[in-house]
């Protein structure tokens, strides 16, 4: 699954994983993160997700982390933002009033060129990904945040039937990626309704991750 399979999904409109509200699971359990207003949230595969908005409106800081260009200037046009726009590294950097998204493949950003983050929010990130990426994904995550609390939503469902994205992910394919630094709570399990596309009953799980102490 490379770049342009991406690109061409945002050029001809073909982005369902892009919800019309603010995603509940985000509004219930994201103050379970303990995180204190002002403080800096990465959202990495962001899109124009109103999700951002909604961090933005309850005092937070956001950076993001995105692939498609168009994606996020149309996020900063519904933000009714004109960003800053430079190059970082391989990235195109927009900015605006307490965001500041990276636009590029995720695994050039560094965490020199994405600054601190105190917390992350990844809904559908990591099931965006086929299996053989999912490991780099994550390891890239936890040293690019220096291990920052997360809200993981993600999906579980019957990948015979239906071949994804977004992929299944496990709460046995979600420890092992990240039992080895974070203690991983799971805090809701939804019915998707309708299932996923139409086409196979379907779960979303919220989990809450937290640095291992010492």
């Amino acid at each position: 699954m490379d770049a342009s399979f991406w690109h061409n999904r945002w050029q001809t409109n073909q982005t369902g994983w892009h919800e019309r509200d603010v995603n509940p699971l985000l509004i219930a359990h994201f103050p379970l993160l303990n995180v204190a207003s002002g403080s800096r949230v990465f959202v990495p595969l962001c899109g124009k997700s109103l999700d951002l908005g909604w961090l933005l409106s309850r005092g937070y800081a956001v950076a993001g982390a995105e692939l498609s260009e168009l994606a996020v200037t149309q996020l900063f046009a519904e933000l009714g933002m004109e960003p800053t726009i430079s190059e970082v590294g391989k990235h195109k950097h927009f900015h605006g009033e307490k965001i500041d998204i990276f636009v590029g493949d995720l695994f050039d950003l560094s965490r020199e060129m994405l600054g601190p983050v105190d917390a992350v929010y990844d809904r559908a990130a990591l099931v965006a990904l086929p299996e053989a990426m999912r490991a780099q994904y994550t390891a890239h995550l936890k040293s690019l945040t220096a291990l920052a609390p997360q809200l993981v939503i993600g999906y579980e469902y019957d990948q015979t039937v239906v071949p994804g994205p977004p992929f299944s992910v496990t709460p046995d394919e979600l420890h092992r990626h990240y039992s080895d630094a974070y203690t991983l709570t799971p805090l809701a399990r939804v019915d998707v309704p309708g299932g996923l596309k139409g086409k196979c009953p379907a779960t979303e799980h919220v989990w809450r991750l937290e640095k291992l102490p010492g």
